[in-house]
């Protein structure tokens, strides 16, 4: 019996249950028929043009995308908007749209151990538990095999995620021993106080902002406490490692009846970086 789009679906839900999600996010079938037999799934960050693309090309029914497509709220999809042209192609093109945001950020495995397990790290728990000793909530912290120095750990999570304009960034002493890291797939600095407050020793997430991991940074100059270095990744690169924890899930659900795929077309928005002739300057003036 051939598979539906329900079926998919199903699988997903209760993997990343929607309860999970946070009140303002918009999870779960976006278009497309439940009823609607399916065959192959493809697996994406984001559900942009070239994501549909490779869906087509795949041939593929679903199209399960970690970020939701109309996340505010909307009055009409017409074809001449952006949002709405792929609403429109995805129609035409008999592909459903699931998203799977939040909810999948907070379950256990999530988006955060899938992070975790491309660097290396065993995981102990979470984060931002929902609840005391909950395995559920945001972020993961955990442990590497063998503490390293901070230099050698920057290297590691770039070289466990895909390579990006953005590149991966480090703050921090290189030789500092680390042994316990948190982790947060996609924006993290609302949690750096709750990093410091773990005691572990470094930090990996994305988007970090200035003036945060600087206040956060300082913290190194307080008598008792010693905030973990940063590393801070591309946004989609800390959150594609998810795509294949997802498409392993659906492919053990339904095995040898759906065909599943993981996009390997990055869609970070940033695409050049280039550093200046004047680079010889140092932290602190001479």
């Amino acid at each position: 019996m051939t598979p539906q789009v329900q079926d998919v679906v199903a699988a997903l839900e209760n993997a990343y249950p929607p309860n999970l999600a946070e009140p303002w996010d918009a999870v779960g079938l976006v278009c497309g028929d439940p009823q609607a037999a399916v065959q192959r799934v493809l697996f994406c960050v984001d559900p942009v043009e070239t994501t549909v693309d490779a869906a087509i090309d795949f041939g593929a029914q679903l199209l399960v995308a970690h970020h939701p497509l109309l996340l505010r709220g909307v009055h009409g999809v017409p074809s001449d908007d952006p949002k709405g042209r792929l609403v429109h192609r995805l129609i035409r093109s008999g592909i459903a749209l699931f998203c799977a945001h939040t909810n999948a950020d907070s379950a256990d495995p999530g988006v955060s151990d899938a992070l975790a397990g491309a660097i290396g790290m065993t995981v102990t728990g979470p984060l931002v538990p929902h609840a005391e000793g909950a395995r559920t909530g945001l972020g993961r912290i955990g442990v590497l095999p063998e503490p390293e120095p901070f230099g050698d750990f920057v290297r590691r999570v770039a070289d466990s995620v895909p390579t990006t304009a953005w590149g991966v960034r480090g703050a921090g002493d290189p030789d500092r021993p680390i042994s316990s890291v948190a982790v947060c797939g996609g924006s993290g600095d609302s949690h750096l106080s709750t990093a410091t407050a773990a005691g572990v020793d470094a930090f990996v997430t994305a988007d970090l902002r200035h003036h945060p991991a600087g206040d956060h940074l300082a913290q190194e100059d307080v008598p008792g406490r010693r905030a973990p270095a940063l590393v801070d990744v591309a946004h989609w690169a800390s959150e594609w490692p998810w795509c294949q924890q997802a498409a392993d899930t659906v492919a053990a659900t339904l095995p040898d009846t759906v065909e599943v795929l993981v996009s390997t077309r990055r869609t970070d928005p940033w695409t050049t970086h280039v550093f200046g002739a004047t680079t010889d300057l140092g932290r602190t003036p001479a």
